[in-house]
């Protein structure tokens, strides 16, 4: 949603006229930003000019659009559909993931499967649906280049001008100045250091297009071999054996096995908002095993129902004597070289016994998750306003806003990022209506306390 880069010319906005001060400014327009727009426009809805928040949301992409390279015709949520974009906030607002089905005439056959997981496919429809009602607030296109504070003429920073490459006129910039701003830029891919991406090595985030186009050029691929122990790896590893039926598909990872998600009552408790307070208020050491703990929830895990169909798959094929899913478990890629004729040699190491082997691949789809942006090259000037803790991360309220210098009056909300002050909902769908809820009402608390 954004990329760290210089502009020379700067021109005004023509969104909302040259003089146009924003109440807040979203960078980014994912489900956390859309979850705030909705809330801004419900809060907008019926009152006077005068107390409105005149906001606006600015996106690096073309369109809406999230997690689109994985979303697998079959694959489902891991949340539940009613932590949609506002239920948890208000359960009788009309941007619902409930209201929305509606709209679609399918509320009565979603309800006659009898699940609470809806398929992504379909959440990634609601989310769409809803940032269409929103348009009006949101500037695609737009590459953030820089965060500038603004000072009045007492020294205090005031603002935040925001400036974007200009998608009208290359090599120009616009600019936009808000009081407050909200950063939900989201996570980026993470490859294992000294990894390149390439036609045939790819992060899983780009599994969908890539697949599709070996498909359209006729491309053989006789092996692929996946990284990774996480959800995201094994939905790879059960799409690859779909999609190339002719393919050795093989899954390498460190662990014995994949480990099931712990999506019980009690550990999931970790995601209510309840929960955040706690974790909010708790000593530092306590935040660490909380996290430690409670990992099992999230990262480097895998549904049950998967993990017993992959397991049952690869069973049915050795009995069958044609095993084409193969876990190579406690297991490392080594090394990746590329042959003359542009296939794959990759070095797999057994790390029990140190004994090694060379795949000769087609393909290999990096699994291995994804990692914060780095908010100090997002925020260039304006980080230098923002007060940091022992470890030198980030200090950040509770009502989601980073502590600044006494004399910034300025806020920075954050979206992500603030594992260590929010707990393991941060990066997460699952309080997201609530954070924005949070953020909405500390807007128009500080906008008031400033009238």
């Amino acid at each position: 949603m954004w990329l760290p880069e210089g502009g020379d010319a700067t021109v005004k906005s023509p969104l909302n006229g040259t003089d146009t001060t924003y109440d807040v400014l979203g960078i980014g327009f994912g489900p956390s930003n859309l979850a705030l727009a909705i809330a801004v426009e419900e809060h907008n809805a019926g009152l006077p000019p005068e107390e409105r928040l005149n906001a606006l949301f600015v996106e690096r992409q073309p369109s809406f659009g999230w997690h689109r390279g994985m979303l697998i015709g079959d694959a489902t949520m891991q949340v539940s559909f009613l932590k949609d974009l506002v239920t948890l906030r208000d359960p009788a607002s009309d941007f619902s993931f409930l209201y929305f089905l509606r709209e679609r005439g399918r509320l009565t056959d979603f309800l006659n499967q009898k699940t609470l997981f809806p398929l992504r496919a379909e959440f990634h429809e609601y989310f769409e649906w809803a940032a269409e009602r929103l348009g009006h607030l949101v500037a695609y296109d737009h590459v953030v280049t820089a965060v500038r504070p603004v000072r009045d003429d007492s020294g205090v920073v005031a603002h935040f001008d925001v400036v974007c490459r200009d998608p009208d006129r290359p090599g120009r910039t616009v600019s936009y100045r808000a009081r407050d701003i909200s950063v939900a830029i989201g996570l980026e891919p993470h490859v294992p250091p000294g990894v390149e991406l390439t036609e045939r090595v790819w992060h899983n985030s780009q599994l969908l297009p890539r697949v599709a186009e070996f498909t359209a050029a006729g491309t053989p691929v006789r092996r692929a071999v996946v990284l990774g122990a996480g959800q995201s790896a094994a939905e790879t590893v059960d799409y690859l054996h779909r999609s190339f039926p002719e393919a050795e598909v093989c899954a390498v990872f460190a662990k014995y096995g994949y480990t099931p998600a712990d999506d019980s009552p009690f550990a999931n408790r970790i995601f209510d908002p309840e929960a955040v307070d706690v974790y909010f208020e708790a000593p530092s050491e306590v935040k660490q095993s909380l996290l430690d703990y409670h990992r099992s929830t999230n990262y480097s895990v895998v549904d049950m129902e998967l993990i017993e169909a992959l397991y049952a798959t690869a069973y049915q094929e050795k009995v069958a004597g044609r095993e084409r899913l193969r876990f190579l478990n406690v297991s490392r890629i080594r090394d990746v070289r590329t042959r003359p004729e542009g296939t794959l040699d990759i070095r797999v190491e057994f790390l029990p016994t140190g004994e090694q082997q060379v795949l000769e691949a087609d393909v290999l789809v990096n699994a291995t998750g994804y990692r914060p942006r780095d908010l100090g090259a997002l925020l260039g000037e304006a980080a230098k306003v923002c007060l940091r803790d022992d470890g030198d991360a980030l200090r950040v309220d509770r009502d989601h806003r980073v502590e600044t210098a006494p004399d910034v009056t300025a806020g920075i909300y954050l979206q992500g990022s603030t594992e260590h002050t929010h707990g393991l909902t941060s990066t997460l769908l699952s309080t997201t209506a609530v954070r924005a809820g949070e953020i909405h009402r500390s807007l128009v608390a500080r906008r008031v306390a400033a009238r």
